[in-house]
């Protein structure tokens, strides 16, 4: 992947494809790779840019204090950078909270947005996920927190259908993990985000995409997003899990192709 000087570290990034940008932005693992399933379908059609977060795969591994606002920061210093005035926006889970920080406070730099798996701000539930979260990383490192890791994103009837599959992707994660400070310091900056009184304010034309039985961000926060957000549409999959992106492949990309091709809309 290309690397570039982001601030006072690196991003690494990736580029496929040519026309409108697309830029699809991961969730609290932040590594661009979670795109695979989508890179052959998107990249026929669309520019997709996908990056490596700072802290983690590939890029710097320096910074330890994180924020959503800082993410969206970087993540609009990489648009700069690439020359990137526009771009239609994907971010799922942290990715949707960094896409949620752009598109209310730089409207002129999103054309359509697709907010994938994310939330409305840290209620009791999600306090107490992450806070469980991040005291394994403190306690026990990464490697448990791996373990649990594929039974946080998809639902049992996946895990059951691609056990070895799950396996090998395991064994074919980045071998400089992220450090544990910087993953507890992610952690941290999804506990404090709350972009609930912006949402009105979005005004590019918006698809919001959530599994009915996703463990991490329950569908009820992306009912909130959508009844926030002018004119945008929801769509709540049977199944699907956290990471219906991967576990629902075909039908997320035929919905997101939907939208970003609508003319006018």
């Amino acid at each position: 992947m290309p690397q570039i000087a982001i601030g006072d570290g690196e991003i690494h990034y990736e580029v496929t494809g040519e026309g409108h940008p697309l830029i699809l932005v991961s969730g609290l693992n932040g590594v661009a790779r979670y795109w695979e399933p989508q890179i052959a379908a998107f990249s026929a059609r669309y520019q997709v840019i996908t990056y490596d977060q700072r802290g983690t795969g590939a890029s710097d591994h320096q910074q330890r204090e994180f924020s959503i606002d800082q993410m969206a920061r970087e993540l609009l210093a990489l648009m700069d950078a690439l020359q990137i005035e526009r771009a239609h926006i994907v971010g799922l889970s942290t990715g949707g909270a960094i896409a949620q920080t752009i598109a209310i406070e730089h409207p002129a730099r999103v054309s359509r947005l697709v907010l994938v798996s994310t939330w409305t701000h840290c209620d009791p539930w999600f306090r107490r996920l992450f806070e469980a979260r991040r005291r394994m990383y403190e306690l026990c490192g990464p490697e448990l927190h791996a373990m649990f890791h594929p039974l946080f994103l998809y639902p049992p009837d996946y895990v059951n259908a691609h056990d070895a599959e799950i396996s090998e992707e395991q064994t074919r994660a980045p071998t400089k993990s992220a450090p544990v400070e910087a993953s507890i310091g992610r952690i941290d900056a999804l506990l404090a985000f709350d972009r609930r009184e912006g949402l009105k304010r979005i005004q590019s034309p918006t698809l919001i995409i959530a599994g009915d039985n996703d463990y991490i961000t329950p569908s009820y926060h992306a009912e909130a997003i959508s009844r926030a957000i002018p004119g945008s549409r929801l769509l709540v999959f049977c199944g699907g899990g956290h990471s219906l992106s991967k576990t629902r492949a075909s039908e997320f990309n035929g919905a997101v192709l939907d939208l970003l091709e609508v003319k006018n809309a």
